[in-house]
């Protein structure tokens, strides 16, 4: 929901067909670090087409997922997981998306005076395109930038203001690290990467991921530990372990049966589930009915 700000700007696309954003007031009493004025993450239209010769903010844009193309400054640029991109005031920027596979991005938008110098210090000028190493940890500072984003306190423009600083300088360790010869082995762990969040409910180790990716094991474990800082099979876990809570909680089976759907026997299935979750299948369960019980969600 927005915050502060209840009117979306004009600028704000509507070009969507998924979107969580917030707003913050342009202008609200002066703090240290960048001032930001909205932010977000979009799914977009198959028809999504952004034309603007100017823009009011300077803005980043980070690509989650999708295909695209990108004119800025007069330059172009293909569109894919992994880049980021910024433009601010006289830069002219058009972004179209792949019909067929829709860009899935996230965007913050600044209207601190020195935001330019900012960027350029993250070595992102306005005007330019960079692709990125290590997007797990700038697509989880983006999400903490949207949750702090919405909330109302009285320091919630100054937290997001901290998750922007912190954005920009895992943008600079990014781009950095995403030299040639690591760029090929980022594209390797996103090919892989996009297998296993595809088909986590099917496979159900590391090894399998692996096969599936056409990747050794070995080499699989050092990407995954390179680009995200996990191993693949912690990955693994947490994305059947998180398919594992929607399952029992929408289909009312037993604790057993949503195990046996995930080739588990109970015991393995509740010790990996509480890893995860922080709490039992049967405690689980029992908190989302008291949740729904007492209509706070």
């Amino acid at each position: 929901m927005p915050s502060r700000s209840q009117v979306e700007p004009s600028f704000i696309s509507r070009q969507v067909t998924k979107a969580r954003r917030f707003y913050r007031e342009a202008g609200a009493p002066p703090h240290p670090g960048a001032q930001v004025v909205c932010g977000g993450w979009e799914r977009c239209a198959p028809d999504y087409h952004i034309r603007r010769e100017d823009f009011p903010y300077w803005s980043v844009e980070f690509v989650a997922g999708g295909e695209g193309l990108l004119r800025l400054a007069g330059r172009k640029h293909r569109l894919a997981r992994g880049v980021v991109f910024a433009y601010g005031p006289g830069v002219a920027h058009e972004i179209h998306t792949d019909p067929a596979n829709p860009l899935r991005k996230y965007f913050v938008d600044s209207c601190d005076d020195e935001f330019g110098d900012r960027l350029r210090r993250a070595g992102l000028a306005a005007g330019a395109c960079r692709r990125l190493a290590k997007d797990d940890e700038v697509r989880l500072a983006f999400d903490q930038l949207i949750s702090d984003g919405q909330k109302t306190s009285l320091r919630a423009d100054r937290l997001a203001a901290l998750r922007l600083e912190t954005l920009l300088e895992l943008i600079a360790d990014g781009a950095a690290s995403a030299e040639p010869r690591a760029w090929r082995a980022f594209q390797t762990y996103q090919r892989c990467r996009d297998v296993l969040e595809a088909r986590a409910g099917e496979l159900a180790t590391a090894e399998a991921v692996a096969a599936a990716g056409h990747v050794t094991p070995a080499h699989l474990s050092r990407l995954f530990m390179r680009f995200c800082g996990q191993a693949p099979y912690q990955v693994l876990m947490r994305l059947r372990m998180n398919q594992a809570a929607a399952r029992l909680e929408e289909s009312g089976k037993l604790v057993r049966e949503v195990g046996d759907e995930f080739g588990m026997d109970p015991y393995h299935f509740s010790r990996v589930f509480k890893r995860v979750h922080g709490l039992s299948p049967e405690k689980f369960l029992k908190s989302r009915a008291g949740v729904q019980t007492d209509g706070s969600v």
